[in-house]
């Protein structure tokens, strides 16, 4: 008779305990022991179902080859239907690849999977969706809500892993869409679904299968409160690309970021806007961070020049500067790095002289874009030294550098990108550190830095405060796009 085995397993680092503990010995996290049960012949069926699976897929078994003799074969990309998306997962959806995309509740991940089956639907391609967690009458709800057509998916209401590799194999889609993975559970294998071990498993057949017949499969991911993917670490290490789709629930705008792409370069980002018909693509982020903004060369707020993957972004950075009424001063991050905020503030206080030990300093991006790119620093910078001063930078200047521990500007990658955004929004003027571009095209002056003092001098230099409307029209009459702070 098989007996039950009872092991305690992270869900930070998969490490195994025969007793719970209260904290991991191998990465020291705190309540991260779950309970997991076996049973010894379970791991041998669960074997024999994932041979038969790639078996019966590929009609030979698998033998060992050397690498010259692997043959090359051409795999053609296909269109999710939306650009946006094909530039996060890089250039399109490679056949037989294996995605994994997560995000909060309620952002728009289920949403986002069916626009993109219907969009692939179209274009006369399989989808299969495998519905976990709602019933069919509720994604039909959805897809009226959202004017998806049904012909080309097929809708299929079930959580035990062997039948979805069944049906898999019967059909033999295109596009498989698993939501969620949470959701999913091997009767082969004891433990709940949701559990350590039936996320692990099933997720190891799901990628067998998708090798073997060489079918696309998306998995929609729940997150823990600390914002990574709920279940093994090993989750994010199996698949071809991790994407994280983030926003603010009480905001319309949506950012779709890649942190792992074997096709393609990480770091990229989708922005999509959420209104009642679903989700709608931002061809002009830029313009769409800077269209609301209360950019008005008030003290405390700059434009920045930032990259996301191989876009440039021009978003507005806001810092307030007050008197503190706490022992501690705050340092409040929103959009940017916390512990960047507080590196920039101790070298203004001592290559400047400036003394923030009795204030408080309030940092955010407009618009709920977060910022991870170190040149940002120079933006977040000027922010804090013009609200401290109240004092405001030259008008319609964009800033992009990095700052050093010794004050200085530190040079920067795609440069000639960021001075191009800057020019086709309508900016006539950017700050950035030496040697960071090659050549500018049209009307734009650029301006060259070595450290924070030269930036200082340069963005509160005299100048005219206001160019009129013939100057501004004059200086760029290369765009049809006017000056933003125009409009």
């Amino acid at each position: 008779m098989a007996k039950e085995r009872i092991t305690y397993q992270c869900t930070q680092c998969d490490y195994r305990s025969s007793t719970l503990l209260g904290r991991c010995p191998d990465c020291g996290k705190w309540d991260t022991l779950v309970e997991h049960r076996t049973i010894k012949a379970s791991p041998l069926q669960q074997r024999e179902v994932k041979r038969e699976s790639v078996a019966h897929a590929s009609g030979h078994r698998v033998e060992p080859l050397p690498l010259s003799s692997v043959v090359m074969t051409h795999t053609e990309r296909y269109t999710s239907g939306y650009p946006e998306m094909d530039r996060v997962l890089g250039s399109g959806v490679v056949p037989g690849s294996y995605v994994l995309i997560g995000g909060d509740p309620g952002i728009g991940k289920s949403t986002l999977m069916l626009q993109m089956a219907h969009q692939v639907s179209i274009a006369g391609k399989t989808v299969l969706y495998v519905a976990g967690e709602e019933s069919p009458f509720q994604i039909r709800l959805r897809a009226d809500r959202l004017d998806v057509c049904g012909d080309g998916i097929v809708v299929f209401p079930e959580t035990d892993i062997q039948q979805v590799i069944e049906q898999i194999q019967t059909l033999k889609p295109d596009l498989v869409i698993i939501d969620s993975i949470q959701s999913m559970y091997s009767t082969g294998l004891s433990g709940t679904p949701g559990s350590v071990g039936q996320i692990k498993e099933c997720a190891g057949m799901l990628m067998s299968v998708a090798k073997a017949f060489g079918v696309t499969i998306f998995l929609v991911g729940h997150v823990t409160k600390e914002g990574a993917v709920s279940g093994p670490k090993l989750l994010e290490h199996t698949v071809d690309a991790v994407l994280y789709f983030e926003g603010e629930k009480y905001q319309n705008l949506r950012i779709l970021r890649s942190v792992k792409n074997r096709f393609g370069n990480t770091q990229e980002i989708g922005v999509f806007e959420i209104g009642e018909r679903g989700l709608q693509e931002v061809a002009n982020p830029s313009e769409l961070f800077l269209s609301e903004s209360s950019y008005q060369n008030a003290p405390g707020s700059v434009i920045v020049s930032t990259m996301e993957g191989s876009r440039p972004l021009l978003v507005e950075l806001q810092a307030l500067v007050g008197q503190s009424t706490y022992p501690t001063p705050r340092r409040v991050a929103t959009g940017v790095e916390h512990n960047r905020l507080h590196q920039i503030v101790a070298v203004l206080e001592r290559r400047l002289g400036l003394d923030f030990s009795h204030q408080d300093i309030y940092v955010n991006v407009v618009g709920g874009l977060r910022i991870e790119e170190p040149a940002a620093d120079l933006g977040i910078a000027m922010a804090i030294v013009t609200s401290q001063r109240n004092i405001s930078v030259r008008f319609g200047t964009v800033l992009a550098g990095e700052i050093g521990l010794t004050g200085e500007i530190r040079p920067i990658r795609q440069g000639d990108a960021r001075i191009g955004e800057a020019r086709k929004i309508g900016f006539h003027r950017i700050i950035l550190p030496q040697g960071a571009y090659t050549s500018t095209e049209g009307a734009i002056e650029v301006t060259c830095v070595r450290t924070f003092m030269d930036a200082l001098r340069e963005c509160l230099a005299p100048a005219d405060p206001y160019p009129s409307t013939e100057e501004v029209e004059q200086t760029h009459q290369a765009t049809d796009v006017p000056p933003l702070w125009r409009r």
